[in-house]
């Protein structure tokens, strides 16, 4: 199945450079570019693609609001969020607006191409190295609300699977952790995602660090 992908970014060499490797794909298709955050929202209700490739700071509407309104929206796009990574501080807020995965602008292009089919297939988890880049970024800033998060009807069992999940780990390595198979870990996966009333594993890492599960102290655990 060829997936549908739309690029959201101001700048015409990000865009330009995507355009190519993605035109070289043969299962992706590039079905629009947006220079704004506005006409990433526009194109998305009217294209409807598979996946939004968002850059953060844009004019007119930023890549947070557009993503809000494309996850909130009729359409099937799941949002990835592109950005420079050491620069940009709205990383959490583009995520809880529904962004189903993070990417910097200095990923090798292939990696790039990678996680957009991931992310088309249902799945956040990108790249584990960048997915700990992003729990790092977590784990430095203050936790948006003032109180942890309760993991209402949650297992001790599944708050284990969901701090390793905060940490980083694939379901391979959870499975070798816990001593479990891939299977299992995969449901608990499925059970966390129903009982929090998340899209994803990044929502999921999100709800992790703010329920306290892992904090800046656990991480080198």
């Amino acid at each position: 199945m060829t997936v549908r992908v739309l690029l959201a970014d101001d700048q015409p060499l990000i865009r330009t450079a995507l355009q190519l490797v993605i035109s070289d794909a043969p299962d992706l298709e590039l079905v629009g570019e947006a220079a704004t955050g506005l006409h990433a929202v526009q194109l998305a209700e009217e294209l409807d693609p598979d996946v939004v490739v968002m850059d953060i700071r844009m004019p007119v509407m930023d890549g947070i609001e557009a993503t809000r309104l494309i996850a909130r929206g009729p359409g099937r796009a799941r949002v990835i969020v592109l950005t420079t990574f050491d620069e940009d501080d709205h990383v959490h807020g583009a995520l809880r607006a529904g962004a189903s995965g993070f990417l910097v602008k200095d990923m090798a292009l292939d990696d790039i191409l990678t996680a957009i089919r991931v992310v088309a297939a249902g799945d956040a988890l990108i790249a584990p190295g960048v997915t700990r880049r992003l729990i790092e970024a977590f784990a430095g800033r203050p936790a948006p609300d003032p109180a942890p998060r309760q993991l209402e009807g949650v297992t001790e069992r599944e708050r284990e699977v969901l701090t390793l999940i905060a940490r980083g780990l694939t379901n391979t390595e959870i499975a070798a952790d816990l001593v479990i198979s891939v299977a299992t870990v995969k449901a608990y996966v499925g059970r966390l995602l129903s009982k929090l009333d998340a899209r994803d594993r990044v929502q999921l890492v999100i709800l992790a660090y703010e329920a306290g599960l892992v904090s800046p102290s656990k991480q080198g655990e």
